[in-house]
């Protein structure tokens, strides 16, 4: 039996008058897929913010791999986002000026030390070996995005945190994106993707739909029951 990955307890988070999460429970098992969809506004942002150690809940708990992480200090969840959290944006935020590899290694450097060789591995899991040495300019919207998938991988996460991932890229780039997605999901990482695509969320193993501010419902996937 897979073990808890991620337990969300009783979140609330409140900017000023605002209640942007309002008394969220949540379970995520190591290696399962979770879609979070939901209207501008639900708190979609604020949850990934709050699961991927860019924020702090207002009150409640978040005990990520055992560590209860809305207690420690925000010098301990650069840490932890570093070492145990892959995270992927609808904005690239690739260098400009640096090579798809040098992207690429950048996220190393930040964890341990750089190595051309994994940087390289990397890029081949997702497609791209041959294009190691273009910058991004050079490249589409979707090897941009395979670009900051594979930099998002390139430490071994035990939790892929991904931001309307597809949001900027054509069908054809979604449905490749997605695919990579489906092979690291049966590799046995755990995903975590928002998005407004029911068609990306429809590949997740459930969907956790939020309104304003609370879960109006989860929606198991039977199409990937078994995976």
């Amino acid at each position: 039996m897979k073990t808890n990955l991620l337990e969300l307890r009783d979140i609330s988070k409140v900017y000023g008058s605002l209640k942007a999460l309002k008394n969220i429970d949540l379970t995520v098992k190591q290696g399962e897929w979770l879609a979070i969809m939901g209207p501008s506004g639900s708190g979609k942002t604020t949850m990934m913010n709050i699961i991927g150690c860019m924020d702090k809940p207002s009150s409640g708990e978040v005990i990520l791999d055992g560590i209860n992480i809305s207690r420690e200090s925000n010098r301990n969840l650069t840490n932890i986002r570093r070492d145990k959290i892959g995270l992927i944006f609808q904005q690239f935020h690739l260098v400009n000026y640096l090579t798809a590899l040098e992207n690429v290694m950048v996220a190393q450097y930040y964890h341990s030390m750089p190595d051309e060789k994994e940087a390289l591995e990397a890029l081949d899991r997702v497609g791209l070996g041959d294009r190691a040495k273009h910058l991004p300019s050079q490249l589409s919207g979707g090897e941009q995005q395979r670009v900051c998938i594979a930099r998002a991988l390139i430490n071994y996460p035990m939790l892929i945190l991904a931001d309307e991932p597809t949001g900027n890229l054509d069908e054809a780039n979604e449905r490749m994106v997605i695919d990579i997605f489906t092979k690291l999901h049966k590799e046995g990482s755990a995903i975590i993707v928002v998005t407004h695509d029911p068609e990306v969320a429809e590949d997740a193993g459930r969907t956790v739909v939020l309104e304003h501010g609370k879960i109006a419902r989860i929606v198991e996937n039977e199409k990937n029951e078994k995976l």
